[in-house]
């Protein structure tokens, strides 16, 4: 039991390493506070206040289970990207037009700290950083570079991100099939996991096969963690507004909180399984992903 014990603070002592690693390098990359200059301070607010970073960190775990060295120069800054365009397109889910959230991470939204049209502004400009500091990443070949900005992309346009969020206003508050929620919830989940995923391959140097096999991890992975947001609207602990999915078409209302936690166990069954095959039995990732829902449920479920 002891020994059971030390192994997990041990984990959770390398993670919150990580976590602080990261810290400081987005700090570093975004643009410096100057008097008045409200994007810029907005940028930092919304990305810098601390997070769960599932995305980077998960970048960064999944590149080194494939073998790359943990101190590659520029793994660190690929991460920092995909957390750039998390944070940015969570600036503007909860702008009034779109989601009118007032809590983020136990914060005032930045629209309501900063102002709606400030908070428009600092996303765009955090989606254009984060290409950015793909772009002047060191020691990543060009070709490297250009899959990953393309990955970004795709992940945060109309294939991905812009795309989901339409959905979800448009067809939200009306009835919908389970199919129709699934598609929504790939766009607005699974698609940014499905970058940060192919970012680590590229990385790693990591065979077509397995790309594969970690697209289809990130497909059961964004299901899993869409179903577990679903499951946790109503809950005080979040750090969001409660109950924000009232009055929505999820699969939560639609099957009852129930059924979805017989989903959201089968999806994460499947998406251990392509880990597994993808990066071996002893991944960490998988420790981290498999310790994270753990946590998750037992407070949610």
């Amino acid at each position: 039991m002891n020994a059971s014990v030390d192994t997990f603070s041990s984990h959770e002592a390398k993670l919150q390493a990580l976590r602080d690693v990261l810290q400081a390098r987005l700090g570093q990359l975004l643009p410096e506070e100057h008097e008045h200059d409200l994007v810029a301070a907005a940028m930092r607010e919304g990305t810098l206040v601390p997070g769960k970073r599932i995305r980077p960190l998960l970048l960064l775990l999944t590149a080194q289970d494939l073998g790359c060295p943990p101190d590659r120069p520029g793994l660190l800054d690929l991460a920092c990207a995909v957390e750039m365009i998390h944070a940015a397109s969570l600036m503007l889910d909860d702008i009034p037009c779109m989601d009118g959230a007032l809590l983020r991470r136990g914060r005032p939204t930045i629209h309501r700290q900063f102002g709606e049209n400030v908070a428009i502004l600092a996303a765009v400009a955090l989606l254009s950083r984060a290409y950015g500091v793909v772009t002047e990443a060191e020691a990543l070949s060009d070709s490297c570079k250009t899959q990953a900005v393309t990955a970004l992309s795709r992940a945060a346009g109309l294939e991905g991100l812009v795309q989901g969020q339409f959905r979800d206003l448009s067809e939200g508050c009306h009835p919908r099939s389970a199919d129709a929620i699934v598609s929504t919830n790939t766009l607005k989940t699974a698609t940014l996991f499905e970058a940060t995923l192919q970012m680590a391959a590229l990385a790693a140097n990591a065979s077509p096969g397995t790309h594969q096999m970690l697209k289809s991890f990130a497909q059961h992975l964004g299901q899993a963690f869409q179903l577990l947001d679903d499951l946790s609207d109503s809950s005080c602990d979040t750090g969001k507004d409660v109950n924000q999915d009232s009055g929505k078409s999820t699969l939560v209302a639609m099957l009852g909180p129930a059924a979805v936690r017989q989903r959201l166990q089968e999806h994460l069954r499947r998406a251990d399984a392509h880990l597994t095959e993808a990066c071996g039995s002893t991944a960490v990732t998988r420790g981290f992903i498999n310790d994270w829902f753990d946590k998750q449920l037992a407070m949610f479920g």
